[in-house]
């Protein structure tokens, strides 16, 4: 039997771990109160307003059925607002609100100091490699995830 620290997806888990734990001491000293995937679904809409849920969960691979709790968390915070889709009134377009881009805007000095923390350990071009590995190996086990990126969002 191989010893935990020689399994990546045990170093995936433990990596993940920090990196929650990171960003939530870094956005809850700043002020906010934000999760990981909050955060992301906040920044994906602001880059591609009026997108549905659907395309919302594609972009930050997050399950399609849980998106809808972090979005709700998010309009309930003022952060966000769904409107009925012009083109498919099954759909609802999402908009992030002046006070979404305000703490984007805010958040953006904690997010970027938990990233660097979470690198803490490594050089520059360690950082650089890390990050390398980790998107080719991404790529590789995309279409194994219960919420595989879109192909565009691999690169």
């Amino acid at each position: 039997m191989r010893d935990n620290n020689e399994m990546p997806g045990h170093l995936a888990r433990r990596f993940q771990q920090i990196a929650v734990a990171v960003f939530l001491a870094e956005v809850e000293q700043a002020g906010f109160d934000l999760t990981p995937v909050q955060y992301a679904a906040l920044a994906a809409i602001k880059m591609n307003p009026g997108i549905d849920q659907v395309t919302l969960a594609g972009l930050i691979a997050y399950d399609r059925t849980t998106i809808t709790g972090v979005v709700d968390r998010l309009v309930q915070k003022g952060l966000l607002v769904r409107h009925a889709s012009p083109r498919d009134r099954r759909a609802r377009e999402l908009q992030i609100t002046e006070a979404g881009k305000r703490t984007l805007r805010a958040i953006t000095p904690a997010v970027e100091a938990a990233q660097r923390l979470m690198l803490r350990g490594l050089n520059e071009k360690e950082g650089a490699e890390l990050m390398r590995l980790m998107r080719k190996a991404i790529a590789a086990g995309n279409e194994l995830s219960r919420a595989p990126l879109r192909e565009a969002e691999l690169r």
